[in-house]
């Protein structure tokens, strides 16, 4: 295992466009919405911010839109403590969109518009191994093109980089890309489209767990709302519960709990103990509205731990 305590994400950026409803709107129905904001959000930069607020030193692997809201969105992730040397701004190209829309209950249902995501190429992944290679750990979601993310995943796994997947949003895999995989972080629904197994009990996520440990991976976290999540390794599973809070929406809380994750087993954390890291700064988020918004610091998320006694 590398020393360096260096990680590497590669993935998404988008500019978040959010609006609050009482309740989605039915097809034909318009429903007057309030709260409307544009927030930076993407799956892989979401999981950036929440490592590097969180405290780990982090490289990341994306692509921006030759547009004024791309510009904004590098200036906030190098605030958030990200070396962004390696987000290559695509000549032409559009920043990537997400239109949200958030109900009464704060949940919420998205879709995407990938502009210059899609610019995250297998080639483009070459020019960055150096970065994925010097990491100790490599953290990857599904907003990028599936064959990039298997190579750098080949990458990771010829330099002995842990490989992290958050299987979102939810896409059946090959059986190629998942045998590079060292941790795999999916929900119930993603879990339930890897492995055929519905999970609604910690008996579902044990074997849905067991089915993925049978595709070559050694760490399964499932996460289950607001039941926490089933941590299986090696086949040893224990459900981790999370932290009782009032939530105003849950955009961004996987992917504040993937972030915040790394953090903690960089810092050489048992995995149980990072696990509850994690779940501290989703609960955080959680209370909060909008994507990276949302995503607290280190000493926010001390601070909650402490009060947690």
């Amino acid at each position: 295992m590398k020393k360096n305590g260096k990680m590497a994400v590669l993935g998404s950026i988008n500019a978040d466009h959010i609006l609050n409803l009482a309740h989605f709107p039915r097809p034909g129905e318009t429903v007057i919405g309030k709260q409307y904001q544009v927030a930076f959000g993407g799956k892989g930069a979401n999981q950036a911010v929440a490592a590097g607020r969180s405290g780990a030193d982090i490289a990341f692997i994306a692509c921006l839109g030759e547009d004024d809201i791309g510009k904004r969105i590098r200036q906030q992730l190098a605030n958030d403590r990200i070396d962004v040397a390696s987000v290559a701004t695509i000549t032409g190209g559009s920043t990537g969109v997400a239109l949200i829309f958030v109900n009464g209950d704060g949940e919420n249902i998205i879709g995407i518009d990938a502009g210059a995501n899609a610019a995250l190429t297998p080639e483009r992944v070459v020019e960055h191994q150096h970065i994925i290679a010097d990491a100790q750990v490599l953290l990857m979601q599904l907003e990028s093109p599936l064959d990039s993310v298997l190579a750098a995943a080949h990458i990771a796994h010829q330099h002995q980089t842990r490989v992290v997947l958050n299987p979102a949003p939810a896409t059946p895999l090959s059986d190629e890309l998942l045998s590079l995989v060292d941790i795999i972080t999916p929900n119930e629904t993603e879990a339930q489209i890897l492995t055929g197994v519905t999970v609604n009990s910690d008996e579902d996520a044990d074997l849905a767990a067991r089915k993925l440990h049978e595709k070559g991976i050694a760490t399964v976290l499932i996460t289950l709302g607001n039941r926490g999540v089933w941590l299986s390794e090696q086949g040893n599973g224990q459900r981790i519960a999370g932290f009782r809070v009032a939530a105003v929406d849950t955009i961004a809380a996987g992917d504040t709990f993937n972030g915040a994750l790394m953090t903690a087993l960089l810092e050489q954390r048992p995995m149980a103990e990072a696990v509850r890291f994690a779940h501290a700064a989703a609960a955080i988020a959680v209370t909060r509205r909008g994507a990276q918004p949302s995503v607290p610091w280190r000493d926010e998320i001390d601070s909650f731990l402490q009060q947690q006694g």
